[in-house]
C-alpha cells in the first residue's frame, strides 16, 4: 500500500475510533437529540476556525458541496437520534448502517465506478457484522413508535450516504478546515429549527451536560474532520465502509463505561465488520 493511502485508511480508521464517543456523550448531554446535535456543532466551530486565527482568507468562501454536506449531516444526526428514541435500538443501529450499500450503489450508478467483486463481499460482510451487533443487544426493547423510528433510522443511513459523496467532492476543491467549518455552520440553523420546531430541551441543564455537549464538539472536529481529510484522498465507497468500525468501537466503550456486557454475538459481529473493513481496503488498494 503506499504511504500516501496508508496515511489516509490510518487516519480514516482513527477518526471513526474518535466518533465512536459520541453516542456515550449523546446520552449524558442532557438536552433534545436535534439540539444536542446543534450544540455540537457549535462548540465545534471556534475550534475549527482556530488554526486560521489572522488567516482569514483560509475560510473564506465555500462550495455547494460544503453547503450540502452540511445539511445532509444536520438532517443525519437528528434522523439518527429521533430513530432511535423511537424504535428499538438493534433496529435503529442495522438501518443506519447500511449507508455503505447506498454509497456503493450511488457511486456506480452517478460516477459509473463498478465495485470489484472483493468489494461488494466486504460490504455485505461489514452490513452483516453491524446488524449482528444490534440485534444481540435489546432487541425485545420496540420504542414508542416503532414505524415511525425504523423510517427515520432508514433515512439516516441516506443522509450519510448523501453526506459521504458531497463531502467527497468538496474536499477536491477545498481543504479540510474550510470544508469542515462551512458544512458546521451550515448544519447549525437545521438543527436549532428542528429542535425548536419539535419543542426539546434547547438547553443542557447541568455542568456534566455542558461537557458532554463540550466534548462532542471536540469529537465532531477531530472525529468527523479526520474523515474528510481522508474523504480528499480515497474513493467515498471505501470510506463509508472503514467507518464501521466506528459501532465496534462504541460497543466496547458501553461496555467500559456503563457495564453494558458485550455478548458473544456482538463479539461475532465485530469480527466480521472489522474483516470488512479490511477487505475493503484490499480491494480497494488492488483497484487503485
Amino acid at each position: 500500500m503506499p504511504d500516501g493511502r496508508a496515511r489516509a485508511v490510518t487516519m480514516l480508521v482513527t477518526g471513526a475510533c474518535v466518533i465512536g464517543v459520541a453516542p456515550i456523550l449523546v446520552r449524558l448531554s442532557g438536552a433534545g437529540p436535534a439540539a444536542t446535535g446543534f450544540w455540537r456543532l457549535l462548540f465545534a466551530l471556534p475550534l475549527l476556525a482556530l488554526p486560521s486565527l489572522g488567516r482569514p482568507r483560509e475560510l473564506a468562501g465555500t462550495t455547494r458541496f460544503a453547503v450540502l454536506a452540511g445539511a445532509a449531516f444536520a438532517l443525519d444526526l437528528a434522523c439518527w437520534h429521533y430513530g432511535i428514541a423511537n424504535t428499538s435500538v438493534s433496529k435503529a443501529t442495522v438501518l443506519a448502517n447500511i449507508t455503505p450499500i447506498i454509497v456503493t450503489i450511488a457511486v456506480w450508478l452517478i460516477f459509473h465506478q463498478r465495485p470489484a467483486p472483493l468489494f461488494l463481499i466486504a460490504v455485505a460482510l461489514s452490513v452483516a457484522g453491524g446488524a449482528i451487533m444490534a440485534l444481540a443487544k435489546g432487541a425485545g426493547v420496540t420504542g414508542p413508535n416503532p414505524l415511525l423510528g425504523d423510517t427515520l433510522s432508514a433515512v439516516t443511513s441516506v443522509w450519510y450516504a448523501l453526506y459521504f459523496l458531497a463531502m467527497g467532492e468538496a474536499r477536491q476543491r477545498q481543504g479540510t478546515t474550510q470544508v469542515m467549518f462551512w458544512s458546521s455552520l451550515t448544519g447549525l440553523p437545521v438543527l436549532l429549527v428542528i429542535a425548536w420546531a419539535l419543542r426539546e430541551r434547547v438547553v443542557p441543564a447541568t455542568a456534566g451536560a455542558w461537557a458532554a455537549c463540550a466534548g462532542l464538539g471536540a469529537v465532531h472536529v477531530g472525529g468527523q474532520g479526520l474523515i474528510a481529510w481522508a474523504l480528499g484522498r480515497l474513493p467515498a465507497s471505501t470510506a463509508s465502509v472503514t467507518v464501521l468500525v466506528q459501532p465496534v468501537v462504541t460497543t466496547a466503550l458501553g461496555w467500559l463505561i456503563f457495564g453494558e456486557l458485550l455478548s458473544p454475538w456482538q463479539a461475532v459481529g465485530a469480527g466480521l465488520a472489522l474483516t470488512g473493513v479490511v477487505l475493503a481496503q484490499r480491494a480497494s488498494a488492488s483497484k487503485a
